[in-house]
């Protein structure tokens, strides 16, 4: 299911390099979040413990590092030496499946932690779907469906990333759909994938810049009002001017176009949006730029919630001449094959910044259904950003 350490989200590794520069004592856990409430086939722990097991032979191969050194030159030779060294550490990780409900949890080092998310929740659903045997689409339907939502994108003119592997049906299809993208990367309707296996191994671009935590962590060290500013300080203070694309939803949007002064306005390239209703946020974004002095149609959005082709359509029909906007599609790419995706998310749920306590962390996002945290620290968190 999972025969390459890069079988992951761009994202981890970019933070995994600034995680080591700025905090390579600090701790995390993190935690299996079942939104959906499925219900899990019993001895569902012990198959997937033997997943994880094996991803500890995993490894940083030569070709793959020489393919990183080629396209992404920020990530320097010294973290790649490092990664070339990594290896997971199935003792991080904790699952237990009793009376059909999945618990998994993962705590150790935050640099060597943060690569175990993407994979494990691939894997959780790859499984899922191997053990319930539910009927699928026939393969040659699953890809006529993508090329039609690739042709409509294109005839449309946005263009569409894949950030699909969390919630995958399976390796085999997430492949298979990657190969029918590309055949849309001539006019850049398709512009590459979050997964860096699938970018190394189709000579594609590797998409992404930063998740929810690290955000989420810089509120365990330096409170929820001061974080924002401190993760895109740190990011810019990591990475100079590239991966230029900010989160902007981790404790709410609002609270982040307060502290996306001038200066961080000019710095980041854009913006992305992961919860609440996108023409709203967009609105809320073009209006922030101008009342900086700032011509919107110079930035971009990158719009990766919950897409489908209506959805996408609705955005690029509001936003449309008024600034610049591209896609990452999730599941409805890599799991539109005739089952119900598991709704499935693993998240930072506590923090051990060098010389502090264990602090639960909380995202509260622009959708009231996506926090997550300890309720009294959701809580606390919604009373402080209001002062």
């Amino acid at each position: 299911m999972i025969t390459s350490i890069l079988d992951n989200d761009f994202y981890k590794f970019t933070m995994q390099k600034a995680v080591i520069n700025l905090f390579p004592r600090a701790y995390a856990r993190y935690e299996f979040i079942n939104r959906g409430g499925t219900k899990f086939p019993d001895g569902f722990d012990i198959i997937l413990k033997e997943a994880i097991s094996e991803l500890q032979t995993l490894k940083l191969k030569k070709e793959e590092k020489e393919f990183i050194l080629s396209r992404c030159d920020f990530l320097d030779p010294a973290y790649l030496d490092f990664l070339a060294g990594y290896r997971f550490d199935a003792s991080e990780v904790y699952a237990s499946c009793i009376d059909g409900d999945l618990k998994v949890s993962i705590e150790g080092l935050w640099y060597r932690t943060i690569l175990w998310e993407i994979p494990l929740m691939a894997l959780i659903s790859e499984l899922f779907f191997q053990l319930t045997g539910q009927p699928i689409l026939p393969e040659n339907e699953i890809r006529r469906n993508a090329d039609e939502k690739m042709q409509f994108y294109r005839s449309i003119g946005i263009r569409v990333s894949d950030f699909g592997t969390r919630r995958r049906y399976s390796y085999h299809n997430h492949d298979e759909i990657i190969q029918t993208l590309k055949k849309y990367s001539d006019d850049h309707t398709f512009l590459g994938t979050s997964n860096v296996h699938f970018a190394h191994k189709y000579d594609i671009t590797p998409m992404g810049t930063q998740a929810h935590e690290w955000f989420m962590f810089h509120a365990a060290q330096y409170g929820f009002k001061m974080a924002t500013m401190f993760s895109l300080e740190h990011w810019i203070d990591i990475y100079r001017g590239d991966l230029g694309i900010a989160l902007a939803d981790t404790f709410t949007s609002d609270l982040f176009f307060r502290y996306f002064d001038m200066k961080f306005a000019k710095l980041f390239d854009g913006v992305r949006h992961d919860s609440g209703d996108p023409i709203i946020f967009a609105e809320k974004t073009i209006n922030h730029y101008k009342k900086l002095g700032i011509d919107p149609t110079t930035k971009t959005i990158v719009f990766s919630d919950s897409l489908i082709p209506d959805k996408v359509k609705e955005i690029r029909d509001f936003c449309h001449g008024k600034i610049r906007i591209s896609f990452g599609i999730g599941t409805n790419f890599t799991n539109d094959v005739g089952v119900t995706p598991l709704n499935i998310v693993i998240k930072m749920s506590a923090a051990k910044p060098e010389g502090y306590n264990w602090v639960n962390t909380v995202k509260l996002s622009d959708a009231d259904g996506k926090h997550t945290g300890d309720a009294e620290a959701i809580k606390l968190c919604q009373q402080v950003i209001a002062m």
